[in-house]
């Protein structure tokens, strides 16, 4: 085996010949199963695309470089389904252009953080992380609570997102500004057609700021995490299915 090895390191073309068709593999591997994402992704009841509030929530989530030390992927394990709740699934990820799962946990996973504290505990733990976790290293976030939320692109990323698959609609796009003062309650008299589009959502001042702020969006967006999916409709049609088969 090993004299084999060594002729292929000896003969550069074969090499490189070898490295290509083990790329190709590991390629297609990945890539065929995305362009049958319906039979990949397993639907779940209660899943949606993200408010006008929450995505730009996530953008701030994204420029804060928050995903560096927070995951978001639950994975199948005891201890972690234990501490952090029921194991995330690709459905939840569906509408996320790129994904949070992460790679690396200096804090907590945030998958089901959504409910788990007040908004004020956010706010506060956000502005001075070490008054509610003396342990935690992570820094002051202070600044977001004086940031006004740019919105002027917003309905521009929904329409982005819809163009690779996430089923906004055109009042959505249309109303994309206006929807995000209205879940934070700065606005309302859109309110009804607000709930129209997006359903039951959580509408309030989040940081308690007279404007809508960064932190007004990424509270929201915090909430948000892991309390779409219907989970115990999940649990009951997965055993469904494993009994019929």
């Amino acid at each position: 085996m090993l004299e084999k090895h060594k002729k292929i390191e000896r003969n550069s073309i074969l090499m490189l010949v070898l490295t290509v068709i083990t790329i190709s593999i590991g390629g297609l591997i990945e890539i065929v199963p995305l362009f049958r994402m319906e039979t990949t992704i397993e639907p779940v009841k209660g899943v949606r695309p993200y408010t006008p509030l929450e995505l730009a929530g996530y953008n701030v989530y994204l420029k804060e470089g928050c995903y560096n030390c927070h995951s978001q992927q639950i994975r199948a394990l005891r201890d972690e389904v234990e501490r952090y709740g029921h194991y995330s699934l690709a459905a939840e990820s569906m509408y996320d252009f790129p994904f949070q799962w992460g790679s690396k946990r200096t804090g907590p996973d945030l998958a089901r953080v959504g409910g788990k504290y007040s908004d004020e505990w956010h706010v506060e733990h956000l502005i001075k992380p070490q008054d509610l976790v003396p342990e935690s290293i992570m820094p002051s976030y202070k600044h977001l609570s004086k940031n006004i939320i740019t919105l002027r692109d917003i309905d521009e990323h929904l329409s982005a997102l819809r163009m690779i698959g996430v089923p906004y609609s055109d009042a959505m796009i249309e109303n994309a500004t206006v929807d995000a003062h209205v879940q934070a309650m700065d606005e309302h008299d859109n309110q009804y057609a607000f709930e129209e589009r997006y359903g039951r959502v959580s509408m309030r001042n989040f940081d308690g700021q007279p404007e809508t702020t960064e932190m007004d969006a990424l509270v929201a967006y915090l909430q948000m995490l892991g309390t779409t999916a219907e989970l115990n409709d999940y649990k009951a049609e997965s055993l469904k299915r494993r009994e019929e088969k």
